[in-house]
């Protein structure tokens, strides 16, 4: 991908995190990007190619960032997965706690993102319940599930911007917490 059509999802993304799906159009990100339509439509012809792009786009950038995880000689503990879906390290460059809610509500309406969704947390859920399978819990998929529910809820209510963000630090903790005493030993 260039450099410029990067800097356009990039910029795509700031606006459906700040403003809402809905904000986004082909006229609207040209502006943003100080640019004509035209030159717009030169890096994505239609707004179904730029919406394309952006899931790509997304998509990838928590592929990667996953499989940084799971490229150790050993596989990640439960620990350290519930660490790195807390962190969002593939969120930050895409303000991932302002842009999932934003994507949570554009499922119903978006196949495109409807699809990621299903990609990007099957490969969360494949990895930890693994994880909780190699620990000998007896019920890996539901509790990888439960944790799932726990760890993404949090971004609703403590991601930044949200009413209690300043707890977000002792709900990390809490969590945290909560995975050392169930899995310590395993983790």
């Amino acid at each position: 991908m260039s450099e410029r059509r990067e800097q356009i999802l990039q910029k795509a993304i700031e606006m459906i995190a700040d403003e809402g799906y809905g904000s986004l159009t082909m006229r609207a990100l040209a502006r943003v990007n100080g640019m004509k339509l035209g030159a717009l439509q030169y890096h994505f012809r239609t707004s179904q190619e730029m919406w394309q792009a952006l899931v790509s786009y997304v998509g990838e950038s928590y592929r990667y960032t996953f499989g940084r995880l799971r490229n150790d000689d050993a596989p990640p503990t439960i620990r350290e997965i519930v660490l790195f879906i807390l962190d969002d390290d593939a969120g930050d460059a895409i303000a991932g706690d302002r842009l999932w809610p934003q994507f949570w509500a554009m499922q119903q309406v978006e196949p495109l993102i409807s699809d990621l969704l299903v990609d990007v947390y099957a490969g969360y859920l494949a990895t930890l319940e693994a994880a909780l399978k190699a620990a000998g819990n007896s019920a890996p998929r539901a509790e990888a599930l439960c944790l799932m529910s726990l760890l993404e809820g949090s971004t609703i209510f403590v991601g930044r911007g949200r009413r209690w963000e300043g707890d977000a630090g002792v709900v990390r903790d809490a969590v945290l917490a909560f995975v050392d005493s169930k899995y310590g030993e395993q983790s």
